[in-house]
């Protein structure tokens, strides 16, 4: 019996274990930090022996594959061990893929990825189809695989989790953009990064679609030194395109084979110029899945947006709160700032990922009247916007902020919550930043 060990105990790592367990293999779970009591109890459920609080390398290092966390850097001891060793180390995505038969539809990119998956599989249960969602939001896919039987996988999946990925094959892909994210975990090497994303198109062949945005000049530069086997569905707002998406005039118009639709960019769900890349790009898919024209348009217009994805929160006394905790890089933020039309006081703050924020500068200057800076280390925030915002201030947690925010703010205008950051150092997660910050809105 083959010896699988699954390094991390999360959403990820657990749904592995799970997948594994049923196929017969011999499992043992390991994570160097506390495993959330929910996985610990799904655990001991399927019998799975783990470990928290450290790894015991002797069980570890007798594994025949080992899954890996996208959490855990190749940089990490005992992974240079494994790999020193010769031992073959995967994804939980490249594992899962093995037992799964299902069409996939797989998005990655550094931002509208969320927003693209959950439109997509929104499209997909509007139009009646069993599809499960996936990969970086939602349950995880291994656990999917193992415990549910779905005809389509929509799998959002992170830049980490393409790192191990071998074998496995979407039938259809999709790069939303690609903007300088996540650097310190590739060596401060963008050509790395972005190698790293196109790994979503490997395996793919001429049945298969690689639908992309042609406006992204680190995209094409790249899909031009490359050969992508798989049909390639362009999206773009600035030029007419044979097969794919475009904007004309007030209309967004797919097009795939014989095939058109098109629908008036004021009656989609989401605003902004952002999401008129992310609803084409989820329209295009829909196209290949033979998914109607009036069901197209429907669910586009009737989507409901992602929690912490430029959420409203409340409006109070006049000031509207917006929550979009998950940007953490800096175009997410500059796309939040570019769609908001009342002056905004920014809240911003976390841990830095190596971020250049000169994009933000004329952003900030037209639009930014206060900037609370909410995090252990702010000095580039001040570097960069001081002389440019008139009034920049320290917060040292989502209610101080809040508080000052609310200080801050007059009647018509916007509180932004959109950190251009990591939050490990003040919170858990994103979605913690984002929680906090609802839960003092609510307060006041």
């Amino acid at each position: 019996m083959s010896r699988i060990v699954i390094l991390g105990g999360g959403e990820s790592g657990t749904g592995a274990a799970v997948l594994a367990k049923k196929q017969g293999f011999e499992v043992f779970l390991s994570d160097s930090g506390k495993i959330n009591g929910e996985y610990a109890q799904m655990l001991r459920k399927w019998d799975i022996p783990f470990e928290e609080g450290g790894h015991s390398e002797e069980l570890i290092l007798n594994a025949d594959e080992v899954i890996k966390s996208p959490g855990i850097p190749n940089t990490a001891p005992l992974i240079r061990k494994l790999s020193a060793q010769g031992t073959h180390i995967i994804s939980e995505i490249e594992f899962a893929g093995r037992y799964d038969r299902a069409r996939r539809i797989c998005i990655t990119g550094s931002n509208g990825k969320t927003t693209t998956t959950s439109l997509i599989y929104h499209l997909l249960k509007q139009a009646g189809l069993n599809a499960g969602l996936c990969g970086n939001i939602g349950k995880s896919y291994a656990y999917q695989v193992a415990t549910e039987d779905h005809d389509i996988y929509v799998l959002e999946i992170s830049s980490f989790q393409l790192d191990n990925m071998y074998d496995f094959k979407a039938d259809i892909a999709i790069i939303t953009n690609i903007t300088p994210d996540h650097l310190d975990r590739y060596n401060h090497d963008m050509e790395e990064y972005v190698k790293a994303k196109f790994r979503i198109t490997r395996n793919m062949d001429s049945e298969d679609c690689f639908i992309f945005c042609s406006d992204d000049e680190i995209t094409i530069n790249h899909l031009n030194k490359i050969v992508v086997k798989a049909k390639q569905l362009p999206f773009t707002q600035k030029t007419e395109v044979k097969e794919g998406a475009f904007v004309k005039e007030d209309k967004i118009v797919i097009r795939y084979q014989d095939s058109e639709c098109d629908m008036y960019i004021r009656d989609l769900a989401l605003g902004g110029r952002h999401n008129v890349y992310n609803s084409m790009a989820a329209a295009i898919a829909a196209k290949v899945m033979e998914i109607d024209n009036s069901t197209i348009r429907e669910a586009l217009s009737s989507f409901q947006p992602v929690e912490h994805r430029l959420e409203k929160v409340a409006s109070v006394g006049g000031v509207m709160y917006i929550n979009d905790s998950k940007a953490t890089n800096v175009d997410a933020a500059w796309y939040a700032l570019e769609c908001q039309t009342q002056p905004v006081v920014w809240i911003v703050g976390g841990t830095d990922k190596g971020n250049d924020y000169s994009s933000l500068v004329p952003l900030a200057k037209e639009k930014v009247k206060a900037m609370v800076c909410m995090g252990l280390d702010n000095h580039k925030f001040h570097e960069s916007f001081d002389g440019i915002v008139p009034e920049i201030v320290e917060a040292g947690s989502a209610h101080e902020a809040v508080q000052m925010a609310s200080r801050l703010a007059k009647k018509g205008d916007v509180v932004l919550l959109s950190p251009c950051c990591a939050s490990f150092d003040l919170f858990k997660n994103y979605e913690d930043r984002g929680e906090q910050f609802k839960a003092e809105v609510r307060k006041l």
